[in-house]
């Protein structure tokens, strides 16, 4: 396996598709990777030369913030939201969709499973 910014990118996929596994780096980033390093983006993984990997690793190194320090970025913007306290701060804090979807129904997966709905049972003759 190729270990690039700190994640083993799988070996039997082909370098564009496996190089999105990175955080930070999706499906169009990784193609301009690619095309920076000069590395085929229809070669597999397994397949890579010792120094197309290092070339990959340098221009991801120098060009964009990946793993752990976007993740870091990231939390810290959410964190700085809650502390001045605006609109997405207390949505956040409260575990709400925070990009005007409805909350009456759906929302779901922000506000979990609230009560179960309860069938009505018929009353047996006797």
């Amino acid at each position: 396996m190729a270990r690039i910014a700190g994640v083993d990118i799988p070996r039997n996929k082909k370098v564009g598709i496996s190089i999105a596994y990175i955080y930070g780096i999706g499906r169009s980033n990784g193609k301009e990777v690619l095309k920076r390093a000069k590395v085929n983006p229809d070669t597999r993984v397994r397949d890579l030369t010792e120094e197309e990997v290092s070339r990959l690793r340098e221009v991801i190194e120098r060009e964009y913030r990946v793993e752990g320090d976007l993740r870091r970025e990231v939390q810290m913007n959410i964190k700085r939201l809650m502390d001045i306290g605006c609109y997405r701060g207390l949505r956040h804090r409260r575990g709400m969709p925070l990009r005007g979807q409805r909350t009456r129904t759906n929302a779901r997966t922000r506000r979990g499973r609230r009560g179960q709905a309860i069938g009505i049972k018929k009353k047996v003759k006797k």
